[in-house]
């Protein structure tokens, strides 16, 4: 990605409200037809990043562009060149697919015939041809995102925001809309993708984490992992998780540091145990299990995933304010 233009930058962007840093200092790159996704949970600071980036709110500090454009002072000239869909569904419920489509494409000054045929060709492109009748308040969650996908493309924009665009959509439908992204930066498209879900960010070329505000941790996926986590992880499969979390939280807590794990998380219906020697603390952590009545179905060193990284870098922020 390097080689291609930059189409986003931003340095040292922060946003205050009051007495309340939302953004702190943020200083990122996206490149051409790049995906990059900016992860963290919810008050992170995702949000006010992208409405930043729109135009839509003043920056206390800092300074950025999106297509060459600067965010503050070209801010209308943003507007014309990218699509956004927001976290919230924002479409017209009472409409019909087509008459969303029309109104979004006339919003951006598209003539009705140039419209007929944009969303023919953009409404098959997200899988919803076919349906340009059908009344949004008859579609299900995941063809509403991708009709608010399609409204966000009616004026074929260079770059595209999306703010947790899978947010309570099925499995199934999540697959589809990130194989729609891959087709529009295939095409050209820059994307910033925010997502609280540690699963999507393997779709991103590079990616950032966001917590409180600042940016913690910055690269591809395979970089985050090899460079940002220097502990062991153990994956521990066994029935009452509940019990057996709080039992290896508490002796791990109460050993010597280094002595047994740094973070113990629930992962799934699994157990992560971080730490810097992990591995080796596999037979006593069996012990601790079997002697709370635990049963122990397989406990093995893994490769760390993503989520696991980002346990780990908060709990060295959370350790170094302390």
């Amino acid at each position: 990605m390097d080689s291609n233009p930059i189409s986003l930058f931003t340095e040292n962007l922060t946003k205050h409200f009051d007495h309340f840093t939302a953004v702190d200092n943020v200083s990122l790159a996206v490149h051409r037809g790049e995906i990059y996704g900016l992860l963290g949970p919810n008050g992170a600071g995702k949000t006010t990043t992208i409405r930043m980036l729109l135009g839509l709110l003043s920056p206390t500090s800092g300074r950025g562009a999106v297509l060459g454009f600067d965010i503050v002072k070209e801010a209308e000239e943003i507007r014309k060149r990218v699509g956004y869909v927001s976290q919230k569904f924002s479409l017209y419920s009472d409409l019909t697919v087509a008459e969303n489509f029309n109104f979004y494409g006339g919003v951006y000054g598209i003539t009705r015939q140039t419209l007929a045929l944009r969303r023919a060709e953009i409404l098959r492109l997200v899988g919803l041809d076919g349906q340009d009748d059908t009344r949004v308040a008859n579609l299900a969650g995941g063809s509403r995102q991708r009709l608010a996908l399609a409204c966000a493309l009616s004026h074929q924009p260079e770059f595209l925001f999306l703010d947790e665009p899978t947010a309570g959509v099925d499995p199934l439908s999540r697959r589809a809309l990130w194989d729609l992204i891959y087709d529009l930066a295939a095409r050209g498209t820059s994307i910033l993708v925010t997502t609280h879900y540690m699963d999507e960010a393997e779709n991103c070329h590079r990616l950032a984490f966001i917590y409180q505000g600042r940016l913690v941790a910055e690269g591809t996926p395979h970089e985050m992992k090899e460079q940002a986590m220097a502990a062991q992880v153990v994956e521990i499969d066994c029935d009452n998780v509940d019990a057996a979390l709080a039992a290896l939280r508490a002796a791990s807590q109460d050993a010597p540091p280094g002595h047994l794990f740094d973070e113990v998380a629930l992962y799934g219906s699994l157990i992560h145990a971080i730490g810097a020697h992990a591995a080796e603390h596999i037979p006593r952590a069996r012990e601790i299990l079997e002697a709370k009545g635990v049963s122990v179905s397989s406990a093995e060193p893994i490769v760390p995933s993503l989520e696991d990284v980002f346990i780990a870098r908060l709990r060295s922020i959370d350790s170094t304010n302390h």
